[in-house]
């Protein structure tokens, strides 16, 4: 009997089970099928629908531009075009006395190709991104007339600068960075910036006793000096200063790490945009992370020890900063005022130090180029400053450096773009800018338009800025070294002032004149810097 129920037991499931095996194997085709489906579907939408419907929408505004291939857009093109003219600048780079200021040509040679074949507006595409290139005055001219939080930063450049920046008010969009601003901007005012002024004299003078010993070194004659890095530490120094109340020396650490993130993230062009789904960290990626962890433990460390210190001592920027993100209903939470903090001294850092020590470094090596206007300036130095002292209330009589300024951040302004994306659907001008399409300026043409500044204006001439501005070209709107609009740079007054007191403190000491060895090659790293530093030939004045 018993047999008999197993023989039966075997002819029905047997026959059950093959059923059920072929039924379960037949649907996990069919699932794989429909998931592989799904999947390809969603990259189609993804790198290709998504991108020709806001083509289409710029398209019939009268929008056109170079066409884009799948999957990557118009990245294989800029690729091209880069990689030839780089090879013709490598061979070519400038020497000596002769500089050719125009350099957009060579680090950004696709906007300037497209820009003759499509005019000042046209759109092109890298990946799944459609960007809007604007460099037409009137639009530019509305953009930074414009307040609206739809315009924000582009979203997947900031993501790769999150590293560096955080969720600082340099990365951050909307009701977050509108709050940010309103914390961190009132420590940035012009009458708060003044009261800097002292611990910027301080940290040039470093700068100054170490140009006289090499001068002395060489029997008080000429010596070659490479400029960029002793301005990149009196920079760092003022910012370590006005921040942590702390010399140059104890954030050193930081400033290495910071400029090594910078460069690693360089070399991963932030421009381009091309989507990447790896899920598995490259040996670059781990190495960002890294550097990210070591520089906020170090900021933080910072942090901490100041407090320690601040007490009965005179509130300096970041204690300021600190109260004020406590004192927010937004910043409450501990964890999340950390974040802020870390986050913005890491903006002000990069911004504050870099930047400002870049754009001192060009100063250099026009007024280098251009004796007579480190003449003009130490003129009237003599005249304003009180037993040859820099002060507070002589900085805005002295005229000839700031127009020297103006004039150098005209031709080589560190932030090369302007770059938004918007948010939600957004007018400029006449242009209905769709929802996801990243507008981009390109502010070094926009400073060298002969139809804004005349026939000499790939020229050094600060004479231009006499009257200020509003009276330097027709239409001062589109000078914008600082950015445009709600999102303009809010350490403008602060790297003015610094840039102010370096350089007429060098000027009032010293005479220089540029290398030989000195090889004019702009280079793009985040910022438009000398590619292979800035040599000059420094002598002390009698």
């Amino acid at each position: 009997m018993k047999d008999l129920l197993l023989s039966l037991l075997l002819v029905v499931i047997i026959p059950l089970s093959c059923v059920v095996s072929t039924f379960v194997m037949e649907n996990f085709f069919l699932l794989g099928f429909l998931a592989l489906s799904s999947l390809f579907l969603y990259l189609f939408c993804l790198l290709w629908l998504k991108p020709q419907r806001l083509r289409w929408k710029l398209g019939r505004q009268g929008i056109r531009g170079p066409q884009p291939s799948f999957p990557y857009g118009s990245v294989p093109e800029m690729q091209k075009i880069q990689s030839g003219v780089l090879k013709k600048a490598a061979a070519s780079s400038y020497a000596g006395e002769f500089v050719a200021h125009d350099y957009t040509s060579t680090l950004f040679p696709y906007f300037e190709q497209w820009r003759k074949e499509y005019g000042s507006i046209y759109t092109y595409s890298t990946g799944n991104k459609q960007h809007l290139y604007v460099n037409h005055p009137d639009l530019v001219k509305d953009m930074n007339q414009s307040f609206t939080l739809d315009l924000g930063k582009p979203q997947y450049v900031t993501k790769r600068l999150a590293p560096m920046l955080g969720n600082g008010i340099l990365r951050s969009n909307g009701q977050i960075w509108a709050q940010q601003r309103k914390i961190v901007a009132p420590e940035f005012f012009l009458d708060r910036v003044k009261g800097m002024m002292g611990l910027m004299l301080e940290s040039a003078q470093p700068l100054m006793k170490k140009w006289e010993a090499c001068i002395d070194a060489h029997g008080g004659r000429l010596a070659e000096i490479r400029v960029e890095e002793d301005l990149r530490s009196v920079s760092a120094d003022v910012i370590s200063r006005a921040c942590f109340g702390s010399s140059y020396f104890k954030g050193k650490e930081i400033f290495t790490k910071l400029r090594t993130l910078q460069k690693t993230i360089s070399n991963q062009s932030v421009l381009f945009g091309v989507p990447t789904f790896g899920f598995l960290q490259t040996r670059k990626q781990k190495e960002v992370k890294g550097l990210e962890k070591e520089i906020e433990s170090l900021i933080w460390e910072a942090i901490k020890e100041r407090e320690r210190e601040c007490l009965g001592v005179e509130k300096d920027l970041l204690q300021s900063i600190l109260e004020a993100a406590i004192n927010d209903l937004h910043y409450v939470d501990k964890e999340l005022s950390r974040r802020f903090i870390v986050d913005n001294c890491k903006n002000i850092y990069f911004a504050g130090h870099e930047s400002t020590a870049v754009a001192a470094s060009w100063c250099l090596m026009l007024l280098a180029l251009h004796p007579e206007w480190q003449d003009r300036v130490r003129q009237e130095m003599d005249k304003v400053c009180s037993d040859g002292i820099l002060t507070a209330d002589s900085l805005p009589k002295l005229k000839m450096v700031t127009m020297v300024i103006q004039e150098t951040l005209r031709l080589y302004p560190p932030a090369a773009f302007v770059s938004r994306e918007a948010l939600e659907e957004t007018q400029i001008g006449h242009i209905l800018v769709p929802k996801g399409v990243c507008v981009w300026t390109l502010i070094p043409t926009l400073h060298r338009d002969p139809e804004i500044w005349g026939s000499d204006a790939n020229e050094f001439k600060p004479e231009r800025f006499a009257n200020g501005v509003f009276n330097a070209c027709k239409v001062p709107q589109v000078y914008v070294p600082f950015g445009l609009g709600p999102r303009l740079c809010l350490g403008k007054n602060f790297a003015l002032v610094q840039l102010k007191v370096v350089l007429s403190l060098i000027i009032s000491k010293f005479s220089f004149s540029l290398s030989p060895n000195y090889r004019h090659f702009p280079a793009y790293r985040m910022i438009v810097e000398p590619g292979n530093g800035v040599q000059v030939l420094v002598q002390r004045l009698k």
